[in-house]
């Protein structure tokens, strides 16, 4: 017999419950108090100490805090897995979407994609378009000003929600800039080989 949760959208979402109780093993093991704490959230990704990616950690963290209290509980870390593990694209470019907006105001401007896009050239350097017949990659400024002339649709120079999915589902080198995650899935693999060790 399945627990349900309900994820952003508001649609349930069916979670066996024998997969439910190695979730809640693992989270006890990690966060003994019963809550995930910022500083602990960047040790799990290893970015305690570089500020750059921190703050897009953080940013992620913010996202996967629903209520606002500044940890992540039981329910919120739940919410977090599914949509990591089993989350449709939509629901996954909602998310993305909801952490770039760091103002909050439903749009993305070019300061705040900005912002983004350097911390995760710093932090990751892999999301870097390839090279396109023997071009240079582009700077962090170059892809912010490309993802505009391809995705904002208006010209306001802001990027809408609507736009953002349009845009990430219409074009693969859009969707493979936009959709940048931390690859939490081998985070969370390599969380249930450490915990399997003891």
């Amino acid at each position: 017999m399945g627990q349900h949760l309900t994820n952003e959208e508001g649609e349930q979402v069916d979670i066996d419950a024998a997969e439910l109780q190695e979730w809640y093993k693992k989270f006890v093991v990690e966060c003994p108090s019963g809550t995930l704490f910022m500083h602990e959230f960047k040790q799990f990704f290893g970015v305690q100490n570089n500020q750059e990616a921190g703050d897009y950690v953080e940013n992620m963290f913010k996202a996967f805090d629903k209520n606002g209290d500044n940890t992540i509980d039981f329910l919120e870390y739940v919410a977090a897995l599914n949509l990591v593990l089993r989350g449709k694209l939509e629901h996954k470019l909602r998310w993305t979407f909801k952490m770039y907006d760091k103002d909050g105001n439903g749009c993305i401007d070019k300061t705040e994609l900005l912002e983004i896009v350097e911390c995760i050239y710093k932090l990751k350097k892999v999301c870097q378009p390839e090279e396109e017949a023997g071009r240079p990659r582009l700077s962090p400024e170059e892809v912010v000003d490309r993802i505009f002339q391809l995705v904002d649709e208006n010209g306001d120079g802001q990027l809408s929600l609507d736009e953002f999915l349009d845009g990430a589902q219409k074009d693969k080198w859009v969707m493979k800039m936009l959709h940048v995650d931390m690859n939490a899935g081998v985070w969370i693999s390599e969380q249930k080989r450490k915990s399997d060790m003891f």
